[in-house]
């Protein structure tokens, strides 16, 4: 099941678990929209994955399997990233 997160990993920006905002890889690496365009090109920093919009969990669903309130915060190291998101982002993510 998600964890869903509740805030960009890059710039901490609240993402509560009805965010349209909040985009994740397959491993659930969870940031922003802004972050995820402008600044990672849709390259996961920590796998070199893609990112899709997190589903919304019903709320029935949600009071039953609440959303995690542990913060996961580890601004990205933009020079170090540079040379992964040089080799990802214009390969399709099917072909990472």
């Amino acid at each position: 099941m998600l964890e869903l997160r509740p805030c960009c990993e890059h710039c901490g920006t609240d993402l509560p678990p009805d965010s349209s905002d909040a985009m994740i890889c397959s491993f659930e690496c969870t940031f922003c929209a802004a972050c995820v365009t402008d600044i990672l090109h849709n390259v996961c920093p920590n796998c070199g994955g893609n990112f899709v919009h997190r589903p919304i969990r019903p709320r029935d669903a949600l009071a039953r399997h609440p959303a995690s309130a542990s913060r996961v915060f580890k601004s990205v190291d933009l020079e170090q990233f540079a040379a992964i998101r040089e080799q990802f982002q214009h390969v399709p993510p099917e072909q990472r």
